[in-house]
């Protein structure tokens, strides 16, 4: 089966948005990246509930980036901390955002993706967990500090 330019967009997007909510759970539960990733894989890509159908994942892409956020979340916590106000450290931030700027920043170094559209869809996933219009904002600046950061040929 051959999958359109346009669904295999859709399914890295998903795969976007699952890494966030797996490092999440990961942070939460102490799980294993591995355990997550198998979790993840075998119950939530294209599962089906009562609240509707799950989209489908791109599985490599949801691997690379839990494999990379895992791999360099040190370097990641650091990059995102120097985007952060001093007042903020990362480990003061809610673990939503944590999540999603170590998804991102995982994204970022891989140097794959266009830094422009690592932000713009992260703040697509930032915008589902919001609670307000300034959360996205928010997300927005620090990815784009973190992208130039991490790619700065890119600017």
């Amino acid at each position: 089966m051959t999958i359109s330019n346009n669904q295999r967009r859709k399914m890295k997007s998903a795969a976007r948005l699952y890494a966030v909510q797996a490092l999440f759970q990961m942070e939460a539960s102490g799980q294993t990246v591995e355990g997550i990733i198998a979790e993840f894989e075998d119950h939530r890509f294209g599962a089906t509930y009562d609240e509707g159908e799950m989209a489908e994942g791109d599985i490599d892409t949801f691997r690379l980036l839990m494999d990379k956020a895992v791999d360099n979340q040190a370097q990641i916590d650091q990059m995102t901390d120097r985007a952060l106000v001093a007042k903020w450290p990362i480990n003061r931030i809610d673990p939503t955002w944590r999540a999603l700027f170590r998804a991102a920043g995982a994204e970022l170094i891989d140097k794959q993706t266009p830094p422009k559209v690592v932000i713009s869809e992260f703040v697509r996933v930032a915008e589902a967990f919001a609670h307000d219009e300034k959360e996205p904002k928010f997300v927005n600046a620090v990815l784009d500090h973190m992208a130039r950061e991490a790619q700065p040929n890119a600017f």
